[in-house]
């Protein structure tokens, strides 16, 4: 049982200062995600790594963490809030003072080293909202690969899979969503 996975149970048995703990024993993890996703975003990115942190902290309970069931089930929760917090920033930036609606562009392979920018990002989040309603695990696979920046490795211990089936699940994932880009270019 990871460290985490101790925290969360401590965090639900009411224990003092276990939600300080848990903050401590993700942060540096986190830090590390966020800044890696950053580094891959558009030259016009503002938002810093820590500041990403601090939000999808603050979106996941703060000081007031929910039932957790394991690290899996939190640091998915967290992969979430910082996709959300980046979808968000870029509909804000792409308003109708951005010329409104969105264009579809080519995504020859989704890589995770590739940079994008914020209307790809919005089109795969579109893509992926109904690839998750069809296959919520593969999405939710995805959604750990693409925007938090984790390995297939990372990634499938985080979900409690095998290292293949990430891999093959990976392979599935890419290939609707490229499919499914294709088609609405």
């Amino acid at each position: 049982m990871s460290d985490v996975t101790l925290l969360l149970q401590r965090i639900e048995l009411g224990e003092p200062g276990a939600q300080a703990a848990l903050f401590t024993q993700v942060y540096d993890e986190l830090r590390r995600l966020a800044a890696a996703k950053m580094a891959r975003e558009s030259g016009g990115q503002t938002l810093q790594p820590t500041a990403l942190v601090h939000e999808a902290w603050l979106r996941l309970g703060g000081d007031c963490q929910p039932h957790w069931r394991n690290r899996a089930h939190f640091f998915g929760a967290a992969a979430e809030a910082m996709r959300r917090i980046l979808i968000d920033r870029a509909r804000e930036r792409h308003a109708l003072r951005h010329g409104g609606g969105l264009a579809r562009v080519e995504l020859a392979a989704i890589d995770v080293a590739e940079e994008r920018d914020d209307r790809l990002l919005l089109a795969v989040d579109e893509t992926l909202e109904r690839f998750a309603a069809i296959a919520p695990q593969k999405a939710a696979l995805v959604k750990l690969r693409y925007f938090t920046g984790l390995s297939v490795e990372q990634a499938a211990a985080s979900l409690e899979i095998s290292e293949t089936t990430a891999k093959r699940w990976w392979a599935y994932a890419r290939a609707w969503i490229f499919r499914e880009l294709q088609k609405n270019r």
